[in-house]
């Protein structure tokens, strides 16, 4: 429990990071310099103005020099951030599978919002996060018997490590060939993009973690989703459901931490 609330603490830290993440790299900025400044006013945050979850109670959710509102997405997704990564230590103990789902959880709730608010899925997420997972399957299996089934099917069947990073390939990149076909299909049936390649590179990420069963639920899970809140959404805001763009990558992102979350209930892992 100690180191759960430890990786609690963390988490609250990692979050405030992901929230600097979340406004700058959409906008092609450096996470890096300046320091983290109010965006109406542009007045550097002190450092006791950046505290996770008590500055923002403390200045009642208000820039302390220009008075605008500070977007509730910043206490957000700091406590969601702390939440996932206690969880994940709390379940795996202090070890290096849990380390792998809470940075896992981390990309997951900073593509969540990027889609959200900007319509992007930033590529230091998806792509530098799948190269992350294919790295750490060298030390962590990804879950699930189905991609090594596939492997032994096609006589790429090996041993310990090479086996693992074999079956993330695989859970990465079947189901982002499998959207990206779709996407192909639709383009040519309709003229038009209805699929983003961002939303493809984020499959990939889910099937590195999750493996190949939990990440191809997560597609569905967030495929049933999307449509459902989609075309509720469009029919109740009257907007052109041929040109509104849907934030797929948040519906994917808010799926994968649902199996996540429900991973030894679906899955037993």
């Amino acid at each position: 429990m100690i180191e759960a609330c430890l990786a609690l603490l963390f988490g609250l830290l990692i979050g405030s990071f992901l929230n600097v993440c979340i406004y700058r790299w959409p906008r092609d900025l450096s996470v890096v310099r300046p320091r983290s400044y109010c965006p109406a006013c542009e007045a550097p945050i002190a450092w006791y103005d950046n505290v996770p979850l008590g500055s923002f109670a403390i200045l009642g959710g208000r820039c302390r020099h220009c008075k605008a509102r500070i977007s509730p997405r910043y206490p957000i997704v700091e406590a969601l951030t702390g939440a996932l990564f206690f969880l994940m230590v709390y379940r795996y103990g202090p070890t290096l599978a849990a380390g792998k789902m809470c940075l896992f959880t981390a990309m997951l709730v900073a593509l969540l919002f990027t889609d959200l608010e900007e319509r992007i899925l930033p590529d230091e997420f998806t792509v530098w996060g799948t190269v992350a997972g294919l790295v750490l399957a060298v030390f962590v299996s990804p879950p699930g018997a189905t991609a090594y089934a596939l492997l032994w099917i096609f006589g790429l069947d090996s041993h310990g490590r090479i086996s693992s990073v074999l079956a993330a390939v695989v859970s990465a990149g079947l189901p982002a060939g499998l959207l990206w076909g779709g996407g192909r299909l639709y383009r040519i049936a309709r003229h038009r993009e209805g699929l983003g390649l961002g939303d493809v590179k984020m499959v990939a990420l889910l099937g590195c973690y999750l493996g190949l069963e939990a990440g191809l639920v997560a597609l569905v899970i967030g495929s049933i989703a999307g449509s459902v809140v989609g075309l509720t959404y469009i029919k109740l805001t009257h907007k052109d459901a041929s040109t509104y763009e849907l934030p797929f990558g948040t519906f994917l992102s808010g799926a994968a931490l649902v199996v996540v979350i429900f991973s030894r209930q679906l899955f037993g892992w």
